[in-house]
């Protein structure tokens, strides 16, 4: 006799997002996708999806909080280390990354459960962090040793260190396609410039004052760096390593983020309150987005057109509308937790 059976999917999304639960759900539907009618499929099921995730991490809470960006609500928090900082994903292995400045560790997290699988030591005050899932590598600045910690993402381990040649590494963005790493010196004011097949500095390229940031244009040959204490975002081109323009933003900017597709920048300025949207193409200002309190990191989701930053006083999440540049949504974090880094996994 063929199974009949009803499935309350709002009831399968709130265990799923559930980390102690999940593991039991998952159990039990691949049990019944063996015995339903003896064909292996279930009576027409939504599938549910676990992408469609932002991770932001909590300095003050030392966690990661997941929210799931069809609701723009947070559904997990996973302790890590103290003080966590940047953010970086690989989707494909399903692994989310984070540097935690205070206990220089970098943790590891599976995101199929949720849960923290390893904690790997780097050098002192790690902040911010990029990973090359082709070769299996992460890349993590280390801003008070002044060094770059190579991390195999298969083993978990710290194989190679890179003295960066500047001072006070802040940010790291990576060019898969060329095999080149960009490091923001924050207090020497310049990029580093990485060549990862043998791992050494082939260029420094000044910019502004305090560089905190850094993010790529790969398709423009172009990398954009903003700068803390100039209030500017410099623009480089990467084929020569020459410093082409410089854009006047917001008060004290933060970090950065391209959106390819659109040639847009998002740059947030953590002193003004602002989102500043930079036109790629014309290296202009687009316009300025009022967001929460001291926004320290934001992230691109190209694909759903949402920008998302953290408000590290007001500890909150915006999310922008790209197709109107304005604020469709701001997510609750929690009292003082003091959001950070932000990635998104479509």
């Amino acid at each position: 006799m063929e199974m009949k059976m009803t499935i309350n999917i709002k009831y399968i999304l709130f265990v799923l997002n559930n980390t102690v639960l999940r593991p039991f759900v998952l159990l039990m539907m691949a049990l019944m996708l063996t015995g339903c009618g003896g064909n292996g499929q279930l009576p027409s099921a939504p599938i549910v999806n676990l992408t469609n995730r932002t991770f932001v991490s909590s300095n003050g809470a030392g966690a990661l909080s997941v929210i799931d960006n069809l609701s723009n609500m947070v559904v997990s928090t996973i302790k890590v280390g103290t003080g966590p900082q940047g953010v970086a994903v690989n989707a494909a292995t399903h692994r989310v990354y984070v540097t935690n400045s205070g206990s220089n560790t970098l943790s590891v997290i599976d995101t199929n459960s949720n849960v923290v699988i390893a904690t790997v030591g780097v050098g002192g005050g790690p902040r911010g962090i990029a990973v090359n899932p082709s070769t299996n590598r992460a890349y993590v600045a280390d801003s008070s040793s002044n060094m770059l910690s190579i991390v195999d993402t298969g083993s978990n381990s710290v194989i190679a260190t890179i003295s960066v040649g500047g001072t006070g590494p802040q940010d790291v963005a990576l060019n898969s396609a060329t095999g080149r790493i960009y490091v923001a010196n924050g207090t020497s004011n310049n990029i580093s410039v990485i060549d990862t097949t043998n791992n050494a500095v082939i260029a420094l390229v000044a910019v502004g004052l305090g560089p905190q940031g850094v993010a790529l244009h790969p398709a423009a040959n172009r990398a954009y760096v903003a700068n803390n204490n100039s209030n500017s975002l410099s623009v480089i081109d990467i084929s020569n390593n020459t410093l082409i323009a410089t854009i006047t933003v917001g008060t004290n900017p933060q970090a950065v983020a391209v959106d390819p597709g659109a040639n847009r920048a998002y740059v947030v300025n953590g002193g003004s309150n602002t989102l500043t949207v930079i036109n790629t193409t014309a290296n202009s200002v687009v316009t300025t987005i009022h967001v929460g309190t001291a926004p320290q990191g934001v992230a691109v989701n190209p694909a759903a057109h949402r920008v998302y930053v953290t408000n590290s006083d007001s500890d909150t999440l915006s999310v922008i509308d790209t197709g109107t540049n304005t604020v469709v949504a701001t997510v609750a974090m929690g009292a003082g937790v003091g959001p950070r880094g932000v990635a998104v996994i479509p």
